[in-house]
């Protein structure tokens, strides 16, 4: 009497073998693989005791819920037959088609069949077939995973993004899905964000705020919207506006238009681990998509994003922060509250001398009285731009910066010209990809073709890189010239100080040492003009 074995079908499909219409549905080829198995059962008179079906998964590792499941009942017992159309199937990983069919499966007392490619590891002579298929599909994988990284480098290089989910303020557009499309009402969020911390907002009050809005944060959004985007760090019944996710959003160049892609990159094909890239391998497209957030708007956050500015207790930023230095040892001031006589008074002290010890400045400066200051040598400064003096040397200064004018034209056609190269140097890898993958030019012939190309777009982009700083230099200058004049403009008087205020005039307060004979200290302002 023949034994009736106890079989688990085991079926798995992944996007590198098919294209589904709708991914929430069993594919045809999942039925087929189904329908094939349960015949061959029944053919040898078997009993299918369970199917395992893994839908969307790739054939390297083991990270599969029904291949987990499968192993699962294999070492339990309840079943003693995998069977699948082919070896590939069950896996691609030479590693895995060892551990089980070459030593688990023995330890368990579990039979492997293939039907298509004759696997069975009851026939002793077949061992060798099964690996020389383990070593094909690894090969397969190997080769898979080198195409799938050129062609997502190829289209990071085409401006295209290649990201799973869109950025909080875009969507993915219905036409093309590497591109990027405004989000009307996430992208109105986006430029609360930046506009209230240009004004001086931090952090923290800008997530209050948003919070107590029930503007729902980025993730709750995608989800809510029918994206399958899951975050594993978040609990979603408690999940709100945070100060990181402000942040990132402060510094992510999408904003503005620009793609910078290709961060990190995978350890391997088999290894679910990633490494960072240096900035220099990154991959950053200007101007790939519409932008949320203006020029101006973003500079100016950058800017203040660097002064690192910690907020006051109100959630704000204080107008003077990062702003005033001890002119003896270069040491920050920061800001302290005292109650003095039941009132709540603001003073600054060198940070060298208070809380490092390695400065004299250690006398504090009442901050109303630097404000007094201050609004005197602005107001001051105001009236000086009305002097004759000022007005000529600003005339001569214009004729300088009209000699800068013409290099930066010069500049940005350089630029222009070699953007072109660049294009065209893309199509003409791209052609040479093509040739390969069609077997018209050898794999030797196309690293060869690669690394010139390569180095070639290395060495016009370095340009750029340069020219870039140049034009920045070059167009910062230009801008003084025409700043001064609508900053003065703007303020014929001023009456009170604020954050965008000491901005726009002032770079930096440097405050000496306090002379308690004379009963007075030097301040000294470092304008912006």
């Amino acid at each position: 009497m023949s034994i009736i074995e106890k079989v688990g079908i085991y079926c798995r499909l992944s996007d590198e073998d098919r294209f589904k219409v709708n991914k929430n549905d069993d594919s045809d080829s999942i039925i087929n693989q189904k329908s094939m198995c349960i015949k061959y059962a029944k053919l040898h008179g078997w009993n299918v005791i369970d199917v395992y079906s893994d839908d969307d998964f790739s054939g390297a590792g083991t990270y599969r819920p029904e291949f987990e499941r499968l192993i699962n009942d294999c070492k339990s017992g309840k079943i003693n037959l995998v069977l699948c159309k082919t070896q590939s199937r069950f896996s691609r990983d030479m590693e895995i088609i060892e551990k089980y069919l070459h030593n688990k499966f023995i330890e368990w007392n579990v039979r492997f069949i293939s039907i298509v490619d004759n696997a069975d590891t009851s026939i002793e002579s077949n061992k060798k077939s099964r690996q020389i298929n383990g070593l094909i599909n690894e090969w397969y994988l190997e080769d898979l995973s080198q195409n799938i990284k050129r062609s997502l480098k190829n289209k990071r290089e085409d401006g295209l993004f290649v990201g799973s989910f869109a950025p909080y303020g875009y969507m993915k557009s219905s036409e093309n899905k590497y591109k990027l499309v405004i989000d009307l009402v996430a992208s109105k969020v986006v430029k609360d964000i930046f506009k209230m911390y240009e004004n001086g907002y931090g952090y923290n009050k800008i997530s209050e705020y948003l919070n107590s809005c029930n503007i729902l944060p980025p993730s709750l959004y995608k989800k809510q919207n029918g994206s399958k985007y899951i975050s594993g760090r978040c609990n979603y019944n408690n999940i709100c506006w945070t100060s990181n996710s402000i942040s990132k959003i402060l510094r992510n160049e999408v904003y503005i238009g620009n793609l910078v892609q290709g961060k990190k990159t995978s350890l391997g094909y088999k290894i679910h681990k990633f490494k960072k890239l240096p900035k220099t391998d990154w991959c950053c497209i200007e101007n790939a998509h519409e932008p949320i957030i203006d020029i101006d708007t973003w500079n100016n956050v950058q800017k203040r994003l660097l002064n690192h500015e910690k907020p006051i207790n109100n959630g704000n930023i204080h107008y003077l922060s990062r702003k005033v230095y001890c002119m003896n040892c270069n040491e920050i001031f920061t800001r302290n509250v005292y109650n003095v006589k039941n009132k709540k008074r603001s003073y600054l002290q060198c940070k060298g001398a208070k809380k490092m010890h390695v400065c004299k400045n250690n006398s504090s400066i009442k901050l109303d009285d630097l404000e007094i200051i201050l609004l005197n040598e602005i107001n001051k400064f105001i009236d000086k731009y009305y002097n004759f003096k000022i007005l000529k040397e600003k005339y001569n200064f214009k004729k300088n910066i009209n000699n800068k004018n013409n290099y930066v034209l010069i500049l940005e056609k350089e630029k222009i010209n070699l953007e072109k190269k660049i294009n065209n140097l893309k199509k003409y890898y791209k052609n040479l990809y093509e040739k390969n993958v069609n077997l018209l030019i050898s794999d030797e012939m196309f690293k060869v073709l690669s690394n010139d190309y390569n180095k070639e777009i290395s060495f016009i982009k370095n340009r750029i890189f340069v020219i870039n700083n140049d034009l920045c230099f070059l167009n910062n200058k230009i801008q003084d010239s025409s700043y001064i004049n609508i900053i003065l403009d703007k303020y014929k008087k001023i009456e009170v100080l604020n954050k965008i205020i000491i901005d726009e005039f002032i770079k930096k307060i440097n405050i000496g040492i306090y002379d308690k004979k004379n009963k007075t200290r030097d301040i000294e302002i470092e304008w912006k003009f």
